[in-house]
């Protein structure tokens, strides 16, 4: 497996501002960079999460800054005011929001300016919208991905949770056209996934997960997509991502699914499998990515 490879990075100067142990099991996954990931399950961010945001980005060095993305937010103003808003309440005001194509440019300052921040944070809305976005301006990614390379911490709620995997749930169903926010049939061919950032291969992540009871969800992920881990992060908690370990952060449970026998079975268009193994992890617990 392999990390998605950035298009070529437009590298130009510019100033934005003034300037717990638990036990470990394996993921068959692959990452790449110096930085780290973040990835939010949706609900609201509790202050054991915000302020470890600040801590491991040393946002409160005046040095550093952090930018939010709002492409995946339904209105972007509104997405780039509480985006922004959960860091000033910290003192944090090294901080500002783009939402390139619908309200600003896709500059070679802003390139400059995402791959120097710190911490780029990612809206919750639709993935889909975002990584239309990121179509549109493949250069976006480029500049994503050189910032994670750089050491910046990149952390996404709900949809930006999901775009972190490179096989990434869009939600929507072939067979079921109507919108849900579970799955209630474990068929064939009814998943639509679409490519998203990459920055983490291997894993297929979903969110708001207990609450909103997606075990179908990521079940069906796992068995069309045997090769890779589901990884499914309830409200109000995180995973953050170093190399090959990821650790729990929040106020509740990461679900994690793998289908142990590698294939899966179809009959009249439903799914089966053999083996498919489930561990829940709880905050402090960490669990490794190899």
């Amino acid at each position: 497996m392999k990390i998605l490879t950035a298009p070529v990075l437009l590298i130009l100067t510019f100033s934005l501002f003034s300037c717990v142990d638990g036990g470990t099991q394996p993921v068959s996954a692959e990452l790449s960079g110096e930085g780290s990931l973040l990835i939010i399950g949706g609900g609201s961010r509790p202050d054991v999460m915000l302020n470890r945001i600040i801590e491991e980005t040393d946002l409160e060095n005046e040095e550093n800054y952090a930018i939010v993305l709002t492409m995946s937010g339904f209105d972007p103003d509104t997405s780039g005011f509480y985006g922004e808003r959960q860091f000033r309440e910290k003192g944090i005001d090294n901080i500002r929001s783009y939402d390139f194509e619908r309200r600003d440019q896709f500059s070679e300052s802003a390139s400059d300016s995402l791959e120097n921040a710190s911490l780029i944070y990612i809206t919750g809305g639709s993935q889909s919208r975002f990584m239309e976005a990121v179509e549109a301006v493949p250069e976006i990614a480029g500049s994503i991905e050189a910032a994670y390379r750089n050491g910046a911490m990149i952390a996404g709620t709900s949809a930006g949770a999901a775009i972190m995997s490179k096989i990434m749930i869009t939600g929507d169903q072939a067979n079921h056209p109507e919108y849900t926010s579970t799955f209630y049939h474990l068929e064939k061919d009814n998943m639509i996934t679409d490519e998203g950032l990459g920055l983490i291969e291997g894993v297929i992540v979903d969110q708001h997960f207990v609450e909103r009871a997606r075990n179908n969800r990521l079940l069906t992920a796992v068995m069309e997509y045997p090769d890779h881990a589901g990884i499914g992060i309830s409200e109000s908690t995180a995973i953050l991502v170093k190399g090959n370990e990821a650790e729990v952060v929040g106020d509740s449970q990461v679900l994690v699914y793998r289908n142990q026998s590698g294939e899966s079975f179809e009959e009249n268009g439903k799914l089966g499998a053999r083996n498919i193994q489930l561990d829940i992890y709880l905050p402090g617990e960490v669990f490794s990515i190899d």
